[in-house]
């Protein structure tokens, strides 16, 4: 039986794409904090409709109204059929599948001819530039999967300092009272980002952490603020919010090789691989977007 593909050389790259995709991951995915900070990559996957499993527990943890001292609770009467913690709660986890939900891939060619560089070293260019590619795909996905994951919603009326004060008043009303505990971020609109800068809030006078000369803000009624481009948020959003670590992102690599070619004298370049996002459903009201104008506050 013949391992050699029709005596046409394939090489596989798929543990150091894996690689090249966290490694650009960490420095180059815009929301990359909700996430934890990494993706998890899976190489050498095939077919799989689900990435992973995640344990959950739909059940709610009860708090007590105190130790009970009954004399008859645990004791007397209640001996044996009774106890002073109150009622117990038996905990069960879920095993919840988590599906791939897009695909992606590219295909290149590398001609000896006509390459001009060392082949080794195209090759290895190529794919930290598809990479790099990936992680362009996985901002686009992942705002998508922020914007339909929000379990609340506010409205900005306009870049007045009063309409964005009242914004991030509501944002952090909204958080207390949801006792939202962890980081909280906010990822904003170039525009929003220079209101915010611009607020006169925003003074040395106040021990306000923006400068202006560099335009630059860190903290902004306890959010720290964080600019993107427009285009990496969905039409009519100018703002998300959201607690760090909230949710998981994946990418499962089918391939990722070099095959010699029949039609030009070189390889072809080829990749494949499934990918996806999860949060439980219990986190989504620690997520928040903020249209602008005509879509009025929203809490889901």
């Amino acid at each position: 039986m013949s391992t050699a593909n029709n005596n046409q050389a394939a090489r596989s790259y798929q543990v150091q794409f894996k690689q090249l995709l966290q490694a650009v991951f960490r420095t180059q995915a815009y929301f990359r904090d909700f996430f934890g900070g990494e993706i998890e990559a899976l190489d050498g996957v095939q077919h799989n409709e689900t990435a992973f499993y995640v344990k959950t527990s739909d059940i709610p943890v009860v708090v007590g109204d105190g130790y009970d001292k009954d004399p008859d609770v645990a004791f007397g009467t209640g001996t044996g059929n009774s106890t002073r913690f109150g009622p117990r709660t038996e905990i069960i986890y879920t095993d919840t599948p988590v599906p791939y939900t897009w695909e992606w891939n590219f295909h290149e060619g590398i001609d000896r001819n006509t390459v001009n560089n060392d082949f080794q070293s195209a090759v290895a260019d190529r794919l930290d530039l598809q990479a790099q590619a990936r992680i362009r795909k996985f901002n686009q996905q992942h705002s998508l999967f922020i914007s339909s994951s929000a379990g609340h919603e506010e409205e900005l009326a306009d870049y007045s300092g009063d309409a964005v004060l009242e914004l991030f008043n509501n944002l952090v009303n909204y958080y207390t009272n949801i006792e939202a505990i962890g980081t909280k971020v906010a990822k904003v609109t170039p525009q929003l980002y220079n209101a915010i800068v611009d607020h006169p809030l925003t003074t040395s006078a106040k021990g306000s952490s923006a400068n202006i000369d560099q335009n630059n803000i860190l903290v902004f009624k306890e959010f720290a603020i964080e600019k993107i481009p427009e285009s990496l948020l969905q039409e009519g959003d100018v703002a998300y919010t959201y607690i760090t670590n909230v949710g998981k992102a994946f990418t499962g690599i089918n391939t990722a090789r070099t095959i010699e070619s029949e039609d030009f004298d070189g390889v072809a370049l080829q990749g494949a691989g499934k990918a996806g996002e999860f949060i439980l459903d219990d986190n989504k009201k620690a997520v928040a977007k903020v249209t602008f104008g005509g879509g009025g506050g929203v809490e889901g």
